[in-house]
């Protein structure tokens, strides 16, 4: 029985090994050098159309049409799909100066859907790039123009560095979940284009040329339809590059329901692809032997990190208790030193990315966090959501010019 167990509980150590080490590694390469590739400079300024999917998004729309509409040339479109709305979404945009194409479909619900009755909208006159954002974000000023060209140059999908601003009365939660956001959008990203990998696609101002993106399987109502999307176009051999200097602004929900939510969807939408994707990747890696493949499964097979810092906390805690009952201490030491290299990698991406943002103090409400976020694990196992449902908004301003 000793034997038996020290065996499963190694066998766990190696598991966890794999997602902390790729997360180890990720984090030290944001420290790195940049290595943006000056193919772009002197190309000429492609043509936009950008497609803002908008569900009664009244509230916040108009700040965000602000921030794009004076990025845009004569030549660029933007267009808004107010998408089965019951509010005044459409007036707003059409007001700002956009495009509105109104959809009304209350069986296929989801931005999937929305995003792709909008390129159906403009397939007769395409663009050279279609850059998606969505209603609720704030585009600071050039993101446009940098994405399409970084776009149209590579003829790949451009991520941009998507952050999210805390409500205007943050409790100890929203700073660590503004920190966890910022390590998964903007420090593991900015280590794999250090070294020169793709990345995954994060929901806004993500550009995509043409000819990419008008075939690309969007209609549907993945809860992570982002995600899902840089798989299918990875597979297909237009792996998504990361521009880290292009940023993006969206806000942390103010309701305590609405935050609950949104983290419901984000999380159950994640681990589902995981566990449906990661062998999908890895047995194509091996089939067109291509490694961009490979460094995608393993970037998706990092848990969400809340998740994986509990993982870590209750495994070690049974190897330190089965140590001390008489078995093997080798698991115990192999997930000492994991533990290491999570400490590690999150201060870190705190102390070079975080640091001027978020106070030390955000650090300290780290285990209220994961334990807050215990029950929405434990609702994966019972019932994980499978159904796009809208988070409902806190009104956003737009920024001082």
């Amino acid at each position: 029985m000793s034997l038996f167990i020290d065996i499963v509980l190694f066998i766990i150590a190696l598991l966890l090994l794999i997602p902390i080490s790729v997360f180890f590694i990720e984090s030290c390469a944001a420290f790195l050098p940049g290595r943006r590739e000056t193919k772009a400079a002197g190309e000429p300024r492609p043509r936009v159309a950008v497609l803002v999917p908008a569900h009664n998004e009244a509230s916040g729309i108009g700040a965000t049409l602000e921030t794009l509409l004076p990025q845009l040339t004569s030549q660029d479109r933007l267009i808004v799909i107010a998408d089965n709305c019951s509010d005044e979404t459409a007036a707003i945009a059409r007001t700002s100066g956009a495009t509105v194409i109104e959809r009304i479909n209350h069986e296929q619900k989801g931005k999937g859907y929305a995003l792709d009755y909008g390129l159906r909208f403009i397939e007769a006159d395409p663009p050279d790039v279609v850059v998606m954002a969505d209603a609720d974000c704030i585009v600071h000023e050039g993101v446009i123009d940098q994405v399409a060209r970084l776009a149209k140059a590579f003829g790949r999908p451009v991520q941009t560095t998507y952050l999210m601003e805390q409500p205007a009365n943050p409790g100890p939660k929203d700073a660590v979940s503004a920190l966890a956001f910022m390590v998964k959008n903007l420090v593991r990203p900015s280590g794999l284009e250090r070294l020169g990998l793709p990345c995954l696609l994060y929901g806004t101002a993500m550009a995509f040329p043409w000819r990419v993106i008008a075939s690309a399987p969007l209609a549907s109502g993945n809860i992570v339809e982002d995600m899902q999307l840089a798989i299918d176009l990875a597979l297909a051999g237009h792996a998504p590059v990361f521009c880290s200097e292009a940023k993006v602004i969206g806000r942390l929900p103010q309701q305590k329901q609405a935050a609950e939510g949104q983290r419901v969807r984000w999380e159950h939408g994640h681990l589902q692809t995981l566990l449906t994707q990661v062998p999908q990747l890895l047995k194509e890696s091996i089939h067109q032997r291509r490694f961009d493949l490979f460094a995608i499964a393993l970037d998706l097979s990092i848990p969400p990190i809340s998740l994986l810092v509990l993982m870590w906390v209750a495994f070690m805690a049974i190897a330190a208790l089965a140590g001390v009952l008489g078995a093997s201490w080798l698991p115990a030491i192999v997930l000492a030193i994991e533990g290491l290299l999570l400490f590690t990698a999150i201060v870190g991406a705190w102390l070079k990315f975080g640091r001027a943002d978020l106070p030390l103090m955000a650090l300290l409400g780290v285990p209220a966090y994961i334990l807050w976020k215990v029950p929405l694990y434990f609702a994966f196992l019972v019932r994980p959501q499978t159904k796009w449902i809208r988070t409902e908004r806190d009104p956003v301003e737009a920024p001082e010019s």
